[in-house]
């Protein structure tokens, strides 16, 4: 089990969009009052969907990585899960903002279902010095910005800080919010889940295109995949 510090990490690449929304009932609160993520997601969710392109679908996928590792396209805002035989499951996700990019290649080395979330002192300093005020904990949960699941990643020196995980914020997908996580749709980080081991080899491709030595190809859906296999 990952030390409590661990998760605090974790916390650093969460974006604060939830606290400043444009929606003018947010702007309208007390900046003395707690975060409610509900209550933003009720605002600001119903003005903005998930485009189709970043729906869950099978692709014709051409790589030199092993079957199971994880892709991670942050400038087309994809995830692919390589499944062999040329195919790959490719999700839509949230990146970084500028400045929040990275790249690299790390491995999961824990999961949890709906992780709770403790945000490390500068952040509950940065984002008072702005009115927002955060909790010093939240309980996994619908309201969790961590979302439904979560994917800790770690370099061989340790705790990169950064995580694969869910979203209360759906239309957050495909865009550069994040402070370097990647976000995922609930349904698609719980699919995801299910499917990759501690220990899977996860390759992120940063901002300015590097990713060491990986190649692949997304060739476009695999529509039998898609229907049948996923």
């Amino acid at each position: 089990m990952m030390k409590r510090t661990g998760l605090r990490l974790a916390t650093l690449c969460l974006s604060v969009a939830i606290v400043g929304s444009a929606s003018a009932a947010s702007a309208a609160m007390s900046a003395q009052q707690p975060v409610s993520a509900r209550s933003d997601v009720v605002q600001v969710a119903v003005q903005k969907t998930v485009k189709p392109e970043f729906k869950r679908r099978m692709v014709r996928f051409e790589t030199n990585e092993a079957p199971g590792t994880i892709i991670v396209d942050t400038q087309n805002k994809f995830l692919y899960h390589v499944n062999g035989k040329n195919r790959a499951m490719r999700y839509g996700i949230g990146v970084g903002r500028e400045g929040f990019g990275w790249s690299g290649t790390v491995k999961v080395s824990r999961k949890a279902e709906w992780p709770g979330w403790t945000p490390p002192p500068e952040m509950i300093a940065r984002e008072r010095r702005k009115g927002h005020i955060l909790p010093a904990y939240m309980e996994g949960g619908e309201d969790n910005p961590l979302g439904a699941r979560a994917l800790y990643l770690y370099r061989s020196s340790g705790d990169s800080g950064y995580r694969i995980h869910g979203t209360n914020q759906p239309w957050s997908i495909g865009q550069n919010m994040s402070s370097g996580c990647i976000r995922m749709m609930n349904k698609d980080v719980e699919h995801l889940y299910e499917r990759v081991p501690v220990g899977t080899k996860v390759i992120v491709i940063g901002p300015d295109g590097k990713s060491g030595k990986v190649r692949f190809n997304d060739k476009g859906i695999d529509l039998l995949g898609t229907l049948f296999g996923g």
